[in-house]
């Protein structure tokens, strides 16, 4: 019996590491940063901002432009060499100049039918003609890189 509750324990534990982790610190906002400066964005922060529309796979999404999220933040875009976002799940895109500075290089946080699907949030990436993994779903930051 005791070999059986130590083989559970065992797989219990092999399970919950390679789970994905979501930090729970982080819920539905999202983290603008550069070096030690850094600020945080809710939905509400980000409608406030704008609901430009812009359109990836058949699909229109309503958000920010980058740009100006970059510039909200206290980033100068013109000044950056490059732009990070991060996801929920570790996985990043970088973007270049040519990328981010694009008016229809959004942060998303609903589509033009409603609000985001369940894979994308809490916001996404959308760069309209670019490849998917451009795209970035379930974005949790912005990192700006001087």
């Amino acid at each position: 019996m005791k070999r059986f509750f130590f083989t559970l324990l065992v797989v219990t534990l092999l399970v919950s590491a390679c789970a994905p982790q979501v930090p729970a610190a982080l819920g539905d906002t999202l983290l603008v940063t550069m070096g030690d400066v850094q600020r945080s964005y809710s939905l509400a922060d980000l409608q406030v901002l704008g609901d430009v529309q812009a359109a990836f796979k058949d699909v229109v999404y309503i958000g920010v432009p980058l740009t100006l999220l970059l510039t909200d933040a206290g980033f100068d875009p013109a000044g950056l060499s490059a732009v990070k976002v991060v996801a929920a799940d570790g996985f990043s895109a970088n973007y270049d100049p040519a990328l981010f500075n694009l008016p229809d290089t959004l942060v998303a946080y609903a589509r033009l039918d409603g609000p985001l699907a369940g894979d994308e949030l809490p916001f996404r990436m959308v760069l309209p003609d670019q490849e998917g993994k451009l795209n970035v779903r379930q974005l949790v930051e912005i990192v700006a890189l001087p």
